[in-house]
């Protein structure tokens, strides 16, 4: 049951985080295309800057999931490396119930957010709502929380080959 949770835990994985490095990537492909047609072309687009803040929008949330996997996010460990290992399991089961709390309040209030603004057009992006631009809260939410409970039923998966793949250690 471990394995397969994990293993699907894994293309999850690398799906987020291909989804993560393409909305980076259109973001920084977009905003150049704004600020050139309102400086050189002297005629504002209209549609860069939602497409931009939906893209970052993908790329935080969804990409911290990814972080929060692969073991690679801000930590400040001056403390807990000075404490016994019992103790440090607990610190570490601690903040993975914190972590927890925080992705349900933001899954919660999010998944809210978008069924109160589902229906509500974006005037410089028509082909978005504004509950649609809102989805990768919910979604990256939901993400790290599938990922929290991997790491408590079965351990750190930093080891694992999808994780490590591209990794300089």
């Amino acid at each position: 049951m471990g394995e397969r949770y994990s293993i699907l835990m894994d293309i999850l994985y690398r799906v987020s985080m291909w989804v993560a490095g393409l909305a980076l990537l259109i973001m920084v492909a977009i905003i150049p295309v704004g600020i050139f047609a309102r400086y050189v072309m002297n005629s504002a687009l209209s549609w860069p800057e939602p497409v931009a803040i939906i893209c970052m929008v993908t790329f935080t949330f969804v990409g911290a999931a990814v972080s929060y996997r692969a073991g690679s996010h801000i930590a400040v460990s001056m403390v807990t490396d000075r404490l016994s290992e019992p103790a440090r399991k607990a610190c570490s089961i601690v903040a993975d119930l914190m972590l927890m709390a925080i992705s349900l309040f933001i899954l919660w209030y999010s998944s809210a957010l978008c069924a109160e603004l589902w229906e509500q057009p974006v005037a410089e992006f028509p082909l978005f709502t504004a509950g649609e631009s809102y989805l990768p809260l919910p979604v990256g939410s939901a993400i790290t929380l599938l990922f929290i409970i991997e790491k408590m039923l079965f351990g750190a998966q930093y080891h694992r080959q999808v994780v490590l793949l591209g990794s300089s250690s």
